[in-house]
């Protein structure tokens, strides 16, 4: 590790945090026009976003946490084009709580800090392939993640809806990218010990 990849994992750190995010590709649109929201779908769908808005946090903590950790530059450059992806998700969700008027989660220094430290973690400890192993899970659960968003998404909301799609379309193809770089399988209890991770995130994001 040398002082250069630190600080622009410090940076990495200070954007995702405290940055207005910046998309590189348009905000998806939806196919039909928006109907207007009552006062309950409104709320649900703010939550249901801001629960997005979060897991496009702990991704940009968990790519930073890995790159600093990899040891295989092509590799690295993988992962970091993945992560300006995922900030595309992170701006079109921030985008989206904005003109749903609400807000983040209060709690997303925290939830950035455990992310990466599991990133760093996966990638010193296990090496490369293991930390592929945990891109391959973590998209996998995101992408069930995304799917049960769609369903429990007010109808009329389908300018939320078409931008969990494309989430949806991307974190699948960030799985392919790490099996094809040659990511391992972990085991069943580490899965286990993700999702619940995942749940208690998910469950404190929607309400704080």
């Amino acid at each position: 590790m040398n002082t250069h990849a630190l600080i622009l994992a410090a940076d990495s750190a200070l954007r995702t945090l405290w940055a207005e995010p910046r998309a590189s590709r348009p905000t998806p649109k939806a196919a039909t026009a928006e109907l207007e929201l009552t006062d309950a779908e409104r709320r649900e769908a703010a939550a249901l976003m801001r629960v997005n808005h979060v897991g496009e946090v702990c991704a940009q903590a968990l790519y930073t946490g890995q790159a600093l950790a990899c040891k295989d530059p092509a590799l690295r450059a993988q992962l970091a084009e993945a992560s300006r992806e995922e900030t595309d998700h992170l701006a079109w969700t921030q985008q989206r709580l904005n003109d749903l008027k609400d807000r983040p989660s209060l709690l997303n220094p925290l939830w950035y800090a455990g992310a990466f430290a599991i990133g760093y973690a996966a990638g010193k400890l296990g090496g490369d392939q293991v930390s592929l192993g945990f891109v391959v899970e973590t998209e996998r659960q995101v992408e069930a993640h995304l799917q049960s968003h769609m369903d429990r998404l007010p109808a009329a909301d389908s300018a939320s809806r078409a931008i969990v799609a494309q989430m949806k379309a991307d974190e699948i193809t960030h799985a392919q990218m790490a099996m094809k770089a040659g990511a391992v399988e972990l085991p069943r209890p580490v899965k286990s010990l993700m999702q619940l991770a995942s749940k208690v995130m998910t469950t404190v994001a929607h309400r704080v």
